[in-house]
This record gives structure tokens, C-alpha cells and sequence, in this order.
């Protein structure tokens, strides 16, 4: 048994170790996008030096910029800026277990890799996407310049999760990949049911370690739990797991994991038949082990969870956000929450309170909050962009549809509404400045909705764009767009949309 003193040297040589392998990944690849929101934490902040908010108002969709792909595209796209190249491709997955590496200023086909038949919505006992292929958002690893997801899979036995390792050099699969996790889960009496299980979350990797979470299809139908399972990239047959104790809690959101410091962050959504709290509507904190722990700084409910298990209001509708709060005596570690209550909830991040324990919660919504939100700084405040129709607006003839929180340090942290914007669509919003603070612009596509991609000065909310003209068609909801040094590209479904300033 680990001691608690050699456990927290521990967590120090790892974080340390983590923040190193990142730093340097950043230094080898300014350019890349390799996670979810650009950012292991989620908070999708992009640093893009040229794109200031005059250079955002003469935004335009680049025509020469002409990516087509098959299939249905849920998935963030990616983008891999290999060292001592002038340019970068972009990486899409799509429905039809393709995916796809273009490059990034003609969006000529580079290479693809076709995964196996995808499921069939005919062979899923509920859900919404038809067929179901790759969902989840990818993840690549720079050091060993490999691209890890998750694959349904109509195999002889039955739908199937694949995870796959492919070469970003050719689009190879890697050797002793994929791996059929279930089979180890298996081998440990653990029953993860295939056929119910949707990966819909986006992929994190650790200190040599993929996580992949685990939520149920639309619909909540079939036997599923909320899971988070961890592969070994140098041993993949290697397999670490946790679940919900209680029937449903999937981990649904478009962020997936979020992984800060040493700790790794899930939401998840409602239970089935839970007297007891057994791990629904909650902010849980994992270990890179994903041992389960039963003390109160590693959970956060809700106080009426059982109440948001009733009415299916998901806490799990929206990744976790990490905040760091300038205050007097240093940053203040936060973790938002933002639910399908319409609520947002202020955490401690190094003690998440347990059932109930919150630092603050705010109806900040007026209608369901299900994307992922973003982060940056303004002056001493932190302000959070998420999908949503504020539900105190400084200002209702900015519109609605996008809303903007401002958290500021303190005991306890305040929280109020910074501004809104106009559009109509649900998409998951991102955030580009151009040194980390500077020229702040909040970036979200109205995805099913009115389908354009909206700029926003991030400080006051100001519009700053709004096109294409036509609209972009083939949005999915949840769709994020990704920010590079000279383009935003946007997937949808059959094709990339790059924009150019």
C-alpha cells in the first residue's frame, strides 16, 4: 500500500513529468491541434498570434481550401503539423469508420484508412446516429506521431469497440492494434455490453496511457454504464477500467475526459433505480489508475441528484472546465460544471465537496446546457463561453443563443452573466487570442441551426463575423471548430470547411 506522503511525491514527479511532455510537444508542434478544445483541460483556448479582432472582420471561407471526406462527421477534426514541415494536415473521423489526413491549405487527400463496417442503427435496440462509426474525438500522441479512437464495429458477434492506433506518417494501423477491450474486462468478471455502450466523449492520453469514456445511445435503452476505460500505448493489452456502481451515468459529453495536473475529470449523466448516490449527475475525479475512491474531495453531486435522475437532466451533459482565478495569494483552482438543469456549478478542484458541496451554483441558463464550454482571461476574472440562452443577459438586444460567464476569485468565487450573443444552432464554442490573453475572440458555428460561423469579441461580446454566405451545410450538433497559425477549419458531414484571414 502507498503511503500518503510517497503518493503525493508521486502526483508531483507526474504532473511535473506530464507538464514537461507537454511543454515539449508544444515547442516541436506550435501549430498542432491534438486534443479535444487543443488542450488536454478542455478549455479551448487556441493561441493564433495573427488573428486579432480586425483581422476576424475580413474573415473569409477559403475557396481554395476544398476537403471532401465520406460519411457523417460528429468528431472534432484534428490537425498535425509534423516537425520541419511548412505545412500541416488536417485529421477527420467520420460515421463510416473512415478517417481521413488532408492537407491543410488545398485539402487534397493525403491518405485514408478504412476501419471496418460501421454498426448499423438497425442493430442498436435505440440511438440516433445512423451508421455508427467513429464518434468520439481522437487523439494524437506527438511523441510517437500516432492518432488513438474508437471505432464501432459490426463484427460476426455483434457490435463491437475497437481502439485503434494509426500512423500519422501513412495511416498504417499499428501493431497489437486495435484492441477489443472487452475481451480483458471479460478475462476480470467486469460486463461491459457493447451494443449499449455509445462513444460519444473525446479521447485524453496521460503519462503513456489512452482513456476512453463510455456513455449509453439516445434514447438510455439497454444495460450501460458510465466508463472509463485506460490503455497502455507501449503494452496495449494493458487495460485499466472504472464504472458507475449504478445502471446508467454515461459519460456523454462532447469533451470527454479533461485531464489537469494529475487528476483526470468526468461528468456524469443520470441513473437507473439509485436509492443511494452511486456515482450519476457527478463531477468525478479519477486517478491515472482509475481506482475508485470514496472520499468526498473526489465527487461532487448535486444535493437533488435523485430529482435530476427523475427528470433526466444530465450533469453529464457538458465536460468539466478547469478555471485557474488570479487571486491575492495566487490562482484559485476552480472546476466548472455546466448541466442539463440549466445550472452552473463552481467546484474546488482539489476538494470537489462530495454530495451537495458545490462552492456556488447559478441558473445561468434558460434552456438545457449539453456542449462544451470555454475559458480564458479577462483582466482578474475568468470568463466561460457555453450553447445556451443566458438566463441573465446585462443586455437582451445582444441576442441569445451563446452565453458568457465571469467568475472572479474568492471565498466563496462570484459568478455572473458577462454578456450574449445571437445565433441560433448548438454547437461547442472556442476561444482564440493572440498571446494567451490578447484580442480574446469567442468562435462557435450554429450547428443545425443557422449554420454559419459566429466571432464574438470576447470582453464585450461585439460581433465580429458571421458566414459564410451560403450557409455551411452538413453541421452536427455538439460540432467544434479548431484554430490553427493561418486558418479555422469546420467539419461537417461529406466535407472540411477551412476559413482563412
Amino acid at each position: 500500500m502507498i503511503g500518503p506522503t510517497l503518493w503525493a511525491l508521486m502526483r508531483g514527479f507526474l504532473a511535473a513529468a506530464s507538464a514537461a511532455c507537454w511543454a515539449a510537444s508544444a515547442l516541436a508542434q506550435q501549430d498542432s491541434v491534438l486534443t479535444f478544445h487543443g488542450r488536454p483541460d478542455r478549455t479551448g483556448d487556441f493561441v493564433v498570434p495573427k488573428l486579432t479582432w480586425e483581422r476576424a472582420r475580413v474573415l473569409h471561407l477559403d475557396e481554395g481550401f476544398n476537403a471532401r471526406v465520406s460519411g457523417h462527421v460528429y468528431a472534432q477534426p484534428l490537425y498535425w503539423h509534423p516537425p520541419g514541415s511548412t505545412s500541416g494536415i488536417v485529421l477527420v473521423a467520420t460515421e463510416d469508420n473512415t478517417v481521413y489526413a488532408l492537407d491543410g491549405t488545398s485539402g487534397r487527400e493525403v491518405w485514408k484508412q478504412f476501419l471496418g463496417r460501421p454498426v448499423s442503427r438497425s442493430s442498436l435496440s435505440c440511438g440516433n446516429i445512423n451508421p455508427l462509426g467513429v464518434t468520439g474525438t481522437p487523439v494524437i500522441d506527438p511523441s510517437s506521431q500516432t492518432i488513438y479512437l474508437d471505432a464501432a464495429s459490426d463484427e460476426p458477434s455483434g457490435p463491437r469497440h475497437l481502439i485503434f492506433g494509426l500512423s500519422l506518417r501513412d495511416g498504417s494501423v499499428l501493431p497489437e492494434w486495435p484492441i477489443d477491450f472487452a475481451n480483458a474486462l471479460e478475462d476480470r468478471h467486469e460486463v461491459f455490453t457493447a451494443r449499449d455502450q455509445n462513444q460519444r466523449g473525446a479521447l485524453a492520453i496521460f503519462n503513456q496511457r489512452i482513456y476512453v469514456p463510455f456513455g449509453g445511445h439516445y434514447g438510455d435503452c439497454g444495460r450501460y454504464h458510465g466508463w472509463v476505460i485506460g490503455i497502455s500505448l507501449k503494452q496495449p493489452h494493458d487495460v485499466k477500467s472504472w464504472s458507475t456502481r449504478a445502471v446508467g451515468g454515461g459519460i456523454w459529453a462532447p469533451g470527454g475526459v479533461s485531464v489537469v495536473g494529475t487528476s483526470l475529470f468526468v461528468a456524469t449523466g443520470n441513473t437507473f433505480g439509485a436509492a443511494d448516490w452511486s456515482d450519476g449527475e457527478a463531477v468525478i475525479r479519477l486517478d491515472p489508475d482509475l481506482h475508485r475512491s470514496s472520499d468526498k474531495k473526489d465527487y461532487f453531486a448535486p444535493s437533488d441528484w435523485l430529482q435530476l435522475d427523475e427528470r433526466d437532466a444530465d450533469l453529464g451533459g457538458s465536460s468539466p472546465v478547469a478555471l485557474d482565478a488570479p487571486a491575492s495569494n495566487g490562482n484559485q483552482a476552480l472546476l466548472l460544471a455546466l448541466g442539463k438543469d440549466r445550472k452552473a456549478y463552481l467546484l474546488d478542484r482539489n476538494d470537489l465537496g462530495g454530495i451537495g458541496g458545490s462552492l456556488r451554483s447559478e441558473t445561468v441558463s434558460e434552456r438545457l446546457i449539453l456542449t462544451s464550454g470555454a475559458a480564458y482571461p479577462v483582466g482578474d476574472d475568468v470568463f466561460v463561453a457555453f450553447q445556451g440562452r443566458g438566463a441573465r443577459c446585462p443586455d437582451p438586444a445582444q441576442g441569445n443563443g451563446l452565453t458568457v460567464l465571469k467568475i472572479h476569485a474568492g471565498s466563496p468565487p462570484s459568478m455572473s452573466t458577462a454578456w450574449c450573443g445571437s445565433l441560433s444552432g448548438a454547437g461547442s464554442p472556442i476561444v482564440t487570442t493572440t498571446d494567451g490573453r490578447a484580442d480574446p475572440i469567442v468562435w462557435i458555428v450554429g450547428a443545425e441551426g443557422d449554420d454559419r460561423l459566429h466571432g464574438f469579441r470576447g470582453d464585450t461580446g461585439e460581433p465580429l463575423y458571421s458566414g459564410p454566405t451560403p450557409a455551411m451545410s452538413g453541421l452536427r450538433h455538439f460540432q467544434g471548430l479548431i484554430a490553427t497559425e493561418n486558418r479555422l477549419y469546420v467539419g461537417a458531414d461529406g466535407r472540411v470547411f477551412g476559413f482563412t484571414f
